[in-house]
């Protein structure tokens, strides 16, 4: 990944090889802090993606046949390519305008996510089922959805494609990658490389950057068996739409209007430090950030204090630069959309009580107070770092206003006493709930996934992906041929 000439550039990865897309369209790939293009990946079409499906269908059979020891193999030796990689963090950092940390994770997140894939290829796939015919065996058995096409997004594009890349394949489908346009090389052609150089069967997995046409023509296509989309809730139910119309399974991980919920006998300064993370790890630019801080009267004055003082003492700029505690929002679109937000809440009488500022696409950590519970900032997802705080009269109404929002993927609760904590959780309708912690939490063996308008379909994580990226076929067998009576 350190080359001069990568064997990606201005390619897409289609049956195990890297070539130029067939209408030789490209995509520049730019740093976020500098806005300097430092490479090129090509730009797919729907004659592209008919070539690939092609690929794949014709590998997919062959690589369910093959024993599970084969494919562990794969997945083993693509996380060890990942491990070696030289300049994957750098890649990140700079195509996604994160610090290091962030690159960090994803990297050894997306190794887990491998590494708890080849160990799933050897789980049990099928059980014997008790009949009431003599002389007739029943199973029911797990089989491969087919040819999965994923859909990834450019927040965590490395560990949001590989989450869905390595148990697919594990249990035997084979997958097609439309990575976001922002993020076309770690979020796509990099990876590529890494199972090129692991070896990697050709066709069991392809990449195929692009804009819309691509992903239309993925979704719409009859021989694609499911659609796994990470991202908005608005493109979801086009996809939502699309999909439905075609009887496709679907797979949707949307967005998140998600609530950190502080009781009244928190530790304001440990709450505070959870709520700072929730809000303002990269840049808020995550689907599980905390978009909501309900806290309780009893302690919002000392929350509100030291947690503005947290967010005052974060560094912004250069992620590239040692010290940098936040990088650049992703693009000027995303930044015209949080300075709307927030100056529609002040503008309805909401208060600002630290950053509110941006030079350019570096937007300060921003702490805002008596916002409106009508207004977009409260309502929506922000994809910013904004922390809005509300301040509630006890459990009862922090419960109401955390659950009042048609989202539902993760919520947090801090409070010295766990057990009551624990049932103010059990109280919140979030498909993900955290308590004593931040609510950006992820791990490979963990179901990741949302309900209402966060999400549409299965779980990704451990024994849920199971369910995700298998079906349930009955089979019997009759020791002798059946009789009936015509």
């Amino acid at each position: 990944m350190a080359e001069q000439n990568p064997p990606w550039s201005g390619a897409i990865y289609v049956d195990g090889r890297f070539r130029p897309p067939a209408a030789g369209d490209t995509l520049p790939v730019r740093d976020k802090s500098s806005d300097e293009v430092f490479g090129v990946a090509g730009s797919a079409d729907a004659s592209d993606v008919d070539v690939a499906v092609a690929s794949s269908l014709a590998a997919q059979r062959d690589w369910a046949a093959r024993p599970y020891t084969e494919r562990a193999a794969v997945l083993r030796d693509v996380a060890a390519a990942l491990e070696q990689a030289d300049g994957f963090r750098e890649l990140i950092m700079r195509e996604t305008g994160s610090i290091a940390g962030k690159a960090d994770y994803e990297i050894a997140s997306a190794v887990g996510e491998l590494t708890e894939a080849a160990a799933l290829a050897s789980r049990p796939v099928g059980e014997v089922l008790q009949t009431g015919h003599e002389g007739r065996f029943s199973v029911s058995e797990r089989v491969p959805v087919g040819l999965v096409a994923a859909i990834t997004p450019w927040n965590f594009p490395l560990v949001l494609g590989m989450r869905v890349i390595a148990p697919a394949l594990a249990l035997g489908n084979t997958v097609l990658l439309k990575p976001s346009p922002e993020t076309p090389l770690s979020g796509g052609l990099a990876i590529a490389e890494l199972f090129a150089r692991a070896g990697a069967p050709p066709g069991i997995f392809q990449v195929l950057p692009g804009g819309e046409e691509a992903g239309l023509r993925l979704v719409e296509h009859p021989d694609v068996a499911m659609v796994h989309f990470t991202g908005s809730t608005a493109v979801g139910r086009d996809i939502a739409r699309t999909a439905g119309s075609l009887l496709k399974k679907t797979s949707l991980e949307l967005g998140g209007n998600n609530a950190l919920v502080v009781l009244d006998d928190a530790d304001t300064g440990q709450a505070a430090m959870i709520g700072a993370w929730s809000s303002f790890h990269y840049q808020g630019q995550t689907c599980i950030s905390a978009g909501r801080h309900i806290v309780d009267r009893a302690v919002a004055d000392a929350y509100l204090r030291d947690l503005t003082d947290r967010a005052a003492a974060i560094t912004v700029g250069d992620p590239l630069r040692d010290g940098t505690g936040l990088g650049p929002i992703i693009n000027d679109a995303q930044l015209a959309r949080a300075r709307h937000l927030l100056d529609e809440a002040v503008a309805g009488g909401a208060r600002i009580l630290t950053g509110g500022t941006n030079d350019g696409r570096f937007f300060r950590p921003t702490v805002v107070v008596d916002v409106d519970p009508a207004a977009a900032l409260w309502t929506e997802e922000i994809f910013a770092p904004i922390a809005p705080v509300a301040v509630v009269d006890g459990v009862e109404e922090a419960v109401a206003l955390a659950n009042h929002t048609p989202y539902g993927l993760v919520s947090s609760v801090v409070g010295a006493d766990v057990h009551r904590a624990t049932e103010v959780a059990r109280r919140l309708t979030s498909a993900m709930v955290h308590v004593n912690d931040a609510t950006p939490q992820d791990e490979p063996l963990a179901p990741f996934g949302g309900v209402g308008q966060s999400g549409l379909g299965g779980r990704a994580g451990g024994d849920a992906n199971l369910e995700e990226f298998t079906e349930r076929r009955w089979r019997t067998v009759a020791s002798t041929p059946a009789h009936y009576p015509y």
